[in-house]
This record gives structure tokens, C-alpha cells and sequence, in this order.
């Protein structure tokens, strides 16, 4: 397998940049363009350490840039070589590295240029350019990590907050893998028991391994209904709070969206109409990140633009996780307010009543009454009064989003969550085997039929960590991966 390398930071001006290379040659490509003063070679090096020295140019005639303002010297084998920048290099022998192959990692200054130089450099001594994830490709390769401890590393790298970050390190260690395992070992137990007796009948029965199917099966379906249900809280978790401000023009709408954030994003003014377009922004409040909308009043209106800004405004309130619906308290409410209740049907709502410093015309109980009228159940929305222009009850909105969706004990948990759907997709595909071979004990079906099911089961768990998958998918999902990881 060729070996590869990358940068594998961020490509910007910074205090250190890493090219990582991997492969078998890695160690020997790297030795042609590293010196150090007491000619030290890297392939003598034991691994696990970290090497001072030079990397440099040898081939002085294919140099785009001026030689002769370059530092040049001359290696103690009386080679003249060019200096490109003084590194630290770390050598990581196989199998006991990221890839399990051996892995060299230059650690350069962090500039732009010289890291693309290096990097150049090193491509040119034999290296291969990486493809997106091919590192970690090649660690689930090699089997240094499942497929899904190798989707945590992305799922890291994107967090963007501290319950994020805490579920991504809890399947980089496994514990996904961990409950996946321990149920496909006691499904392949089963299948055992079933065909060793099917080998040999006169003298191996069921009572033999004290065959309990149906227990084991239930048990099964239980742990992994358990898993189902956590996707919903770990989707959040992962991808943050869809969250879309909606309401009739004027309520208070982009001052809410202001007063999140805690600066002048979208514009305010007296005048009805004002946000044409929908402007999104995220914010973390506490350990919870919200994708924020904020959106076009929802009223008729005869203006072309507005009328397309309104229609973008219930198509996104369609795809939301949480509506903040402002209302204006001060005004009665209209059938712009009807329509929004009944656009929001079945989602969790937080009714921002506003404007709580100005004479009422609306009360709780009015809203209480509208929205069960088109069907809302109570446990599925608050309403807060709040004063945008006073700043008063902001606070309490904050603090609601995390209890509505229970994100709270998430951070004190050790809860294994899936955050994949393709993981939801094989967990559920799994069950539904399981209900099957159920089924099928229920109505007296040879117990040597369910093996069918039972293996379908089996299979699908293993889907999750990667086992038997085909190359495509493996593919993909690296294909997701950024450059260097």
C-alpha cells in the first residue's frame, strides 16, 4: 500500500503546523529530507520519540524559488542541501500508531508557505497526496478502531458544545461498540446452541445449554430499544437545536433573536415587514447549541419579496425542533396568529409573550384556549412572559430549552447515545429481526427456522461498528472526513 501524507492542521498562519505521512516507506521518505546536526538518522530512532533537526531540499536545480537567498548548507556527507524550516519530527512504528502502520509526523512552523514547502517536499522524496480520511480509513482498516468510534473522530472535530464533545469521546472509546458487541455475543450464542444441536440431535438438546431464546431475544430488543430512543436527544446533541423564531410582524422577533445573541444581528425597526428573508445564526446556550432562525412576520401581504419571505417562514417552521413563537401581548390576536398555532401543530413551542410592559390585550388564557383549539397537548409548550424592550424573562427561555428537552441530565449522564442515523437505521432493522424470531417462537415455529432472523440480527448490529460492510459504504463515510484525518 503507498504511503501518503497531509497537512493534517488547519491550513493558516498559526504557531505549529503537522504534515502526518503513513506507510511502510514512511520512516525512509522522510529520512531523505530530514537532517540533524549529529547526522541522526530517524530510521535508528526508536519510536515514540521526538527528533530535532532540519528538513531540507537536496536537489538544489528544482527549487521554483531563488536558491541563492535560501539558507544553504552542506551535510556532513559533504551533500549541499537548502534549509526549509527547522522541525520537531515524531516517529510512531507500526503497529502501535493512529494508522497502525508507521506514521511520521512534521511538526513545522505555522506558516502558510512553508507548510505547503514541506509538504511539497515530502511528496516529492515518494509520498502520495492523502485523500479525505484516508488516515482514519486505514486505522479501521488495520483494526484500530470500528466504524463507529472512526465516525466519533468527526463527530469531535465538529462538536460544538461540551455535551457533544463528551458523547463524541464516549464512542471514540467504544461505548457504543461495547453495548453492540455484548448483544451480538449473545445472539451468536444462541445461533450456536441451534445448530449444534441441529448437528447432532441424539446427543446434544436444547436442555443441554439450558436454551432460553425468548429471554435472551427480549432482552435484546429491550437494551436495543434503549439505544433507539436516545437517538432523538443525541441528534440534538450532535447537530445542535433546529430552532425557528416565528410570529406576525412587529412582535419582537428579531429583537429576540438580538437579545440571544447578545448583539445587533438583525435589523429592528417600528416598521411591519422589515425581515424579508430568513437569517440564521448559531449561539450555545449553557451546553445546548441552537440553530437559529429568525424569520419573516407571517401575515398577507400583496409584496412579492415579503410573500416569499413569509412562504420560506412556514416552510421552516415545518423542519424545526423548537418554535419560539413571539407573540406581541399588547395587541389582540388575528388570524396570522390562528395560522401560525396551526402551522405548529405536534412541535415543542415556546410562546414568547412580549411586550409585558405595555397594556395587555391578549392573556395567557387566551393563548391557553387558541392553542388547544387547533390541538396542541400542554406538555408541549410554555408560555413566557417576557419584556425584549425591559430585557426582562430572556433568562427564562434559556433555561426552559434545556428542561423541555430533557439536555440537563445529559451532562451529568453516562448514557450511551447514538447520534447516526445509519446507526438508528441498522439498531431498528435489527429489532424488527428480533420481533420476528418472537413472532415465530410465539407460534410454534421450529426453533431451527429463527436462525434466519437471527442472524439478520446479527448482521445488522454489526453494520454499526463495520463488520462485513461492502466498500462503498466504507467509502463514504471517510469520504465525509477533511483532509490530513
Amino acid at each position: 500500500m503507498k504511503t501518503i501524507a497531509a497537512v493534517a492542521t488547519a491550513l493558516s498562519n498559526s504557531g505549529i503546523s503537522i504534515i502526518r505521512v503513513s506507510g511502510d516507506d514512511a520512516v525512509d521518505i522522510v529520512d531523505r529530507i530530514f537532517v540533524t546536526d549529529s547526522d541522526k538518522r530517524l530510521s535508528g530512532c526508536a519510536s515514540h520519540t521526538i527528533n530535532h533537526g532540519y528538513i531540507v531540499n537536496k536537489n538544489m536545480t528544482d527549487m521554483s524559488c531563488d536558491s541563492s537567498s535560501s539558507d544553504q548548507r552542506e551535510h556532513l556527507s559533504g551533500e549541499p542541501y537548502e534549509v526549509i524550516d527547522e522541525v520537531l519530527v515524531s516517529v510512531m512504528k507500526a503497529p502501535h500508531s493512529y494508522t497502525g502502520e508507521d506514521v511520521v509526523e512534521i511538526n513545522t512552523h505555522g506558516g502558510v508557505a512553508v507548510t505547503k514547502k514541506v509538504l511539497d517536499i515530502v511528496l516529492r522524496a515518494g509520498a502520495s497526496i492523502a485523500e479525505p480520511g484516508e488516515f482514519s480509513k486505514r486505522a479501521f482498516l488495520n483494526g484500530k478502531m470500528d466504524l463507529s468510534q472512526a465516525e466519533a473522530v468527526m463527530d469531535i472535530i465538529e462538536a460544538d458544545n461540551n455535551i457533544a464533545l463528551k458523547n463524541g469521546i464516549s464512542q471514540l472509546r467504544g461505548d457504543v461498540a461495547e453495548e453492540i458487541e455484548e448483544i451480538r455475543d449473545l445472539l451468536i450464542r444462541e445461533i450456536a446452541h441451534i445448530e449444534a444441536s441441529n448437528d447432532d440431535p441424539e446427543h446434544i438438546d436444547y436442555d443441554v445449554f439450558d436454551f432460553q431464546l425468548d429471554k435472551t431475544v427480549l432482552s435484546s430488543i429491550e437494551r436495543l430499544e434503549i439505544l433507539i430512543q436516545s437517538f432523538e436527544k443525541g441528534r440534538i446533541v450532535r447537530n445542535g437545536l433546529n430552532t425557528v423564531i416565528l410570529g406576525k410582524p412587529n412582535a419582537g422577533k428579531s429583537s429576540l433573536m438580538n437579545n440571544l445573541l447578545g448583539t445587533e444581528r438583525a435589523i429592528v425597526t417600528d416598521i411591519a415587514g422589515t425581515t424579508r428573508d430568513s437569517l440564521e445564526e448559531s449561539l450555545n446556550i449553557g451546553d445546548v447549541t441552537l440553530r437559529l432562525t429568525d424569520t419573516a412576520g407571517i401575515r398577507e401581504t400583496t409584496d412579492r419579496v415579503e410573500s416569499l419571505g413569509v412562504d420560506r417562514s412556514k416552510k421552516l417552521s415545518t423542519d424545526a425542533d423548537l418554535i419560539l413563537y413571539v407573540v406581541d401581548s399588547s395587541v389582540p390576536l388575528s388570524d396570522e396568529d390562528e395560522d401560525i398555532i396551526r402551522l405548529t401543530k405536534d412541535k415543542k413551542m415556546i410562546v414568547v409573550y412580549n411586550k409585558t410592559d405595555l397594556e395587555p390585550m391578549v392573556s395567557s388564557d387566551d393563548l391557553c384556549k387558541l392553542l388547544t383549539e387547533y390541538g396542541h397537548s400542554k406538555g408541549d409548550y410554555i408560555i413566557l412572559p417576557v419584556s425584549l424592550k425591559d430585557n426582562t424573562g430572556v433568562k427564562d427561555i434559556t433555561d426552559k430549552i434545556s428542561e423541555m428537552f430533557g439536555l440537563g441530565a445529559v451532562k451529568t449522564s453516562n448514557e450511551v447515545m447514538l447520534t447516526n442515523i445509519r446507526h438508528k437505521e441498522a439498531v431498528s432493522n435489527a429489532v424488527n429481526s428480533l420481533k420476528n424470531v418472537m413472532k415465530g417462537i410465539s407460534d410454534g415455529v421450529p426453533v431451527d427456522c429463527l436462525t434466519i432472523d437471527l442472524m439478520d440480527a446479527y448482521s445488522f448490529l454489526g453494520y454499526v461498528i463495520g463488520k462485513n460492510v461492502d466498500e462503498d459504504l466504507i467509502d463514504n463515510v471517510f469520504s465525509r472526513f477533511c483532509l490530513g484525518k
